[in-house]
């Protein structure tokens, strides 16, 4: 059908099962740094996200603490691309994700926001991961998940603007409408791509 699929994991041998079996896309939210990651992926050939997240999952939200957010995410996933680099890992297959939500308060997430045009020196596309995250309730009147698209489509069309190359979404169709919308007003044809879960 013309997709293509991603992987999220950071178990390399979920890395290598599922790149195998046709995934092109590996999405791992400890950017490689599990033992054998970083192996396995470049053994795959397959693209790799790199996302920043710098605590256990289960235990991220507990008290997340930066120096200077953007800073510390920003040198964080520099680390990271000269590690894959090194690794035999092609910059070309490589993307970021400054990894909003993860092991960041609500606060530290709008500043990622703001200076997201900054991690374009990074030298690689970037991903947007926004799609109902509890922020935009913070920000907002505390909306509960499945009451975030609004909030959500206006952090894409920032993202967007800001050039992320990719986005996220759980709403696909009302994700890719504002945006053919948002390109048109902006004088920028829009792509059109069919929606699809």
């Amino acid at each position: 059908a013309g997709a293509v699929v991603s992987v999220d994991t950071r178990h390399p041998g979920v890395m290598t099962q599922a790149t195998a079996a046709g995934a092109k896309l590996i999405n791992d939210i400890a950017a490689l740094t599990h033992p054998g990651a970083m192996e396995a992926a470049a053994q795959s050939g397959a693209a790799v996200i790199l996302m920043h997240s710098n605590a256990d999952p289960r235990t991220m939200q507990d008290a997340p603490n930066f120096d200077d957010v953007v800073l510390n995410v920003y040198d964080y996933l520099e680390a990271r691309i000269d590690a894959c680099e090194a690794a035999g890992i092609s910059r070309e297959n490589l993307i970021a994700d400054p990894g909003i939500g993860f092991a960041k308060t609500p606060d530290h997430n709008a500043d990622l926001l703001s200076a997201l045009a900054m991690f374009h020196g990074l030298g690689v596309p970037l991903l947007l991961g926004i799609s109902r995250k509890s922020f935009i309730g913070h920000f907002s009147d505390g909306e509960a998940a499945e009451d975030r698209l609004p909030g959500s489509l206006a952090a894409a069309l920032w993202g967007t603007a800001q050039g992320a190359a990719i986005l996220r979404v759980h709403d696909i169709a009302e994700t890719r409408q504002a945006l053919n919308i948002w390109q048109t007003c902006s004088g920028a044809a829009p792509e059109r791509v069919p929606a699809s879960s």
